[in-house]
């Protein structure tokens, strides 16, 4: 897997203040995507042992809150591989820092209840990892700059441990 940027102290893609790691690949190409560079696999950098350990010393301070997964897609199936065994190790190493991921895949699509390429045979277990997911593909037509941490109205942020104890999406911001 490569990425496409690591951003330290990011105050935008989720709550407090987080390291953010831009996957790359993505299959979606949502129409005016803010980084579309990433759509392409092979944009940017190898993703490495020493790539997961700038992270984690990144993540180290304790007023860093967390993780945020953006991309690119980080549940294109070849992400997912790499992300998963990672993922695993961030939570060992920080069981109380928070893991918020960005998906153009809805939370349906990911646990199989609708079709997709994101249903995979891990796709379930990187889930489990995550606190909080950003589903949905951006849509243009239902931009909305006054939203947080989302782009467009059809996109929902999720709750996901409680999503997943109630089998029902549970929204952690309306």
């Amino acid at each position: 897997m490569n990425y496409g940027e690591i951003k330290k102290n990011d105050i935008a893609n989720g709550e407090g203040v987080r390291t953010s790691l831009f996957v790359s690949g993505c299959r979606h190409h949502c129409k005016n995507c803010f980084n579309r560079d990433t759509w392409d696999f092979g944009f940017g950098e190898l993703f490495t042992e020493k790539t997961m350990e700038e992270i984690f010393s990144a993540c180290e301070p304790n007023w860093i809150n967390g993780l945020s997964l953006l991309g690119g897609e980080p549940f294109e199936p070849e992400n997912q591989k790499v992300l998963l065994p990672f993922l695993i190790m961030f939570k060992e190493r920080f069981p109380d820092k928070t893991i918020w991921c960005y998906s153009g895949f809805t939370f349906e699509e990911i646990i199989g209840k609708l079709n997709s390429r994101a249903f995979t045979n891990t796709s379930t277990e990187m889930l489990g990892l995550i606190d909080v997911l950003v589903d949905g593909r951006f849509v243009e037509e239902k931009k909305d700059i006054s939203l947080v941490f989302r782009g467009s109205s059809n996109q929902r942020v999720i709750d996901v441990k409680k999503s997943l104890d109630s089998g029902s999406v549970v929204l952690y911001l309306e």
